[in-house]
């Protein structure tokens, strides 16, 4: 499987070439390239590199501030915009959503660690290398929701990740790894502290799933 063959990724091939070209490590990250492993359709792309949100600035002469105290700034490209946002690591989570820390670092791992599920923890570069450091593809095989890391850790940082395993069973046709599915056992009291609207999306979303039964 080749980002080649994606329009999507093909599109915005052209942003992550100019953040090498400047000496930066760019990915594409996330659901973009779960969804290409499964050969399901790709509605968005989020890119992730080494580079900080002043530097992604520097490149690119159009961009918007869409979250830039979190890394990420828009890159406008041919009148499209692309989410570009730096590696970072994030530290308490007091309102179990947001960050109270958050600091950029230059590493693809330390970024990936914080994601929710070990197959939204992959990375795909430009001359298509997969970055797969908690075996997302393994998971993919197998047919697994599996947390990165601790899944009380994982659950406690955002409680709606709770929510969107279950959502990615219905979506994909997946099974809850067991100890992730201990731990939403142990902390679904926590899904009281999520804004509704933030559940109605997820709910929104597991009614049009594929596999819903």
């Amino acid at each position: 499987m080749s980002i080649q063959k994606e329009p999507l990724f093909l599109e915005a091939l052209p942003v992550m070439q100019q953040l090498v070209d400047a000496g930066y490590e760019a990915y594409f990250v996330g659901g973009s390239v779960r969804d290409m492993l499964l050969h399901k359709p790709i509605s968005d792309v989020d890119i992730a590199t080494s580079a900080t949100p002043h530097e992604v600035k520097e490149i690119f002469p159009h961009t918007v501030d869409v979250g830039i105290e979190h890394g990420t700034v828009m890159v406008i490209h041919h009148k499209e915009g692309y989410e570009v946002t730096t590696f970072r690591t994030e530290e308490g989570y007091e309102d179990f959503r947001h960050p109270d820390k958050v600091t950029f670092v230059r590493s693809l791992e330390e970024d990936l660690k914080r994601r929710d599920f070990t197959i939204n923890a992959l990375a795909i570069g430009i001359d298509d290398q997969l970055m797969d450091f908690f075996d997302g593809i393994g998971d993919l095989e197998r047919q697994c929701i599996r947390c990165v890391g601790d899944a009380k850790e994982r659950f406690n940082e955002d409680a709606l990740r709770m929510f969107r395993a279950v959502r990615f069973v219905g979506q994909l046709g997946f099974q809850i790894e067991e100890e992730t599915k201990n731990a939403i056992s142990l902390l679904k009291m926590n899904l009281s502290k999520v804004a509704v609207e933030r559940m109605k999306v997820e709910f929104e979303k597991m009614i049009q799933s594929s596999y819903r039964k």
